[in-house]
C-alpha cells in the first residue's frame, strides 16, 4: 500500500474531496468539448448543487471522527461555525 492508513475518518474525508475533484474537471472538460455559454451555465449549475452537498458530507465525517475526541463544547462550536459558514454565503 502507498500509504499507511491511520484513520479511515481521513481516507474518507479525502476520497470524497477526491471524487468532487474528479466531477469538477469532468465538468470543466465538458464545458470546453460543447463550447456554448448555456450548456456551459447548467453544468456550472449541478456543479453549485453538488459542492455544498460535498462539502456537508465530509463535514458530517470529520465530525463523526471527532466525536469521543472533543469535549462536548467545543464539537458545538464547531457545528455553529459550520452553520455561520451556510448561513454567511446563503442568498437572501
Amino acid at each position: 500500500m502507498w500509504f499507511l492508513l491511520k484513520d479511515k475518518y481521513v481516507f474518507g474525508m479525502a476520497l470524497i474531496r477526491v471524487i468532487s475533484g474528479c466531477i469538477e474537471i469532468t465538468a470543466a472538460l465538458l464545458m470546453l468539448y460543447f463550447n456554448r455559454v448555456e450548456t456551459a451555465l447548467k453544468i456550472n449549475g449541478v456543479l453549485a448543487f453538488l459542492g455544498p452537498t460535498f462539502l456537508f458530507i465530509v463535514m458530517g465525517l470529520g465530525l463523526l471522527g471527532l466525536a469521543g475526541k472533543v469535549p462536548i463544547s467545543k464539537m458545538l462550536i464547531v457545528i455553529v461555525g459550520v452553520g455561520l459558514i451556510f448561513y454567511g454565503v446563503s442568498k437572501g
